[in-house]
């Protein structure tokens, strides 16, 4: 009887596994000193991520581990996966213990099998610092759940959204397109640079800079 194909990796875990590798890669050549200057560069954003972090632990957690987390019911986390942004895979890098991202490329090198994603293991997301996207989700279960009976914690969560923003929405010099152009001017390039690949994103950017010249 002929042996069934053994499975592979999906297209999302080897568009994920290109960039890691490249960030890693490219990490390494720059070295520890250019590493800390990176990071000193994203430090407001990283002191932000603390914040909104803090922010979901105080008034999400329990709800979002009872109703998505333990049930696999969360509309985020049951698809293979999320859109990760390539400045979440440098920050993520930067801010690891190499073990952590030996760990997240090891996952993304074998063929990922159950609902989940990929990302997501028995103790909650893999990686240390979560793409934006993620820790800006809040189903609407949990939002009407919180916000409905604290209106003043929705203008505080819309408040952190904003000033999240200010690093990630390219209608002004921002943080992650920096980052991203930091490996472009190094020759580099991924798929993930949606900063200097998207249509719509440009677009922002073009609209932009339109708007910074009128009188």
């Amino acid at each position: 009887m002929a042996q069934r194909p053994l499975p592979e990796p999906s297209a999302y875990q080897r568009e994920q596994l290109e960039a890691l590798v490249l960030v890693r890669s490219h990490l390494a050549h720059l070295g520890p000193a250019q590493q800390d200057r990176l990071r000193r560069q994203a430090a407001p954003y990283l002191a932000l991520r603390v914040e909104m972090a803090a922010f979901l632990a105080a008034h999400f957690s329990e709800i979002c581990t009872l109703t998505c987390f333990s049930n696999r019911l969360s509309a985020c986390c049951t698809r293979d996966g999320i859109i990760t942004f390539f400045a979440d895979v440098v920050l993520n890098v930067l801010v690891s213990g190499e073990a952590q991202v030996e760990s997240l490329q090891a996952l993304l090198e074998r063929p990922h099998v159950g609902a989940k994603c990929v990302y997501l293991g028995g103790d909650g997301c893999r990686w240390r610092l979560k793409p934006i996207v993620c820790e800006r989700f809040i189903c609407d279960t949990a939002h009407h759940r919180v916000f409905d009976q604290q209106p003043v914690l929705r203008d505080a969560w819309e408040t952190l959204k904003q000033r999240a923003s200010a690093f990630t929405w390219p209608d002004r010099p921002i943080l992650f397109d920096r980052l991203e152009q930091e490996f472009i001017d190094a020759g580099l390039s991924s798929s993930l640079m949606y900063l200097h690949q998207s249509p719509g994103l440009l677009r922002v950017k073009r609209r932009a800079r339109e708007a910074a010249r009128r009188p």
